[in-house]
């Protein structure tokens, strides 16, 4: 099996919570330590106040070990289920690079 040097990972609390600095500074200082995290969008559902994030990482592993580490364990916490999916970036690379993502900067 290849391993993959890009890997996109999408979750989202099934919690409704405004979005505030309450919600995001104690995470973004914890989450600057976690093994292969390239970057993180925040998202916030419009209407139901979801919480979620689009994130890079740099292998499946570090994806996976963090959807199933801390990821999990802020949902815990929170008290929400949440959905959790990974993508292939390698293999959406060319066709991302003609769409001016800024994952894949020309």
């Amino acid at each position: 099996m290849t391993q993959l040097g890009r890997v996109f990972l999408y979750a989202e609390f099934q919690a409704s919570v405004p979005f505030n600095e309450g919600v995001w500074r104690e995470a973004n200082a914890t989450m600057q330590s976690v093994p292969g995290l390239r970057s993180k969008t925040w998202l916030s559902g419009i209407n139901t106040h979801s919480v979620g994030g689009f994130y890079e990482f740099d292998s499946e592993q570090n994806a996976r070990n963090y959807a199933e580490g801390m990821l999990a364990e802020f949902a815990k916490a929170a008290g929400a289920s949440l959905t959790v999916k990974q993508f292939d970036g390698d293999v959406v690379a060319e066709a991302s690079k003609g769409m001016n993502s800024p994952f894949f900067a020309i």
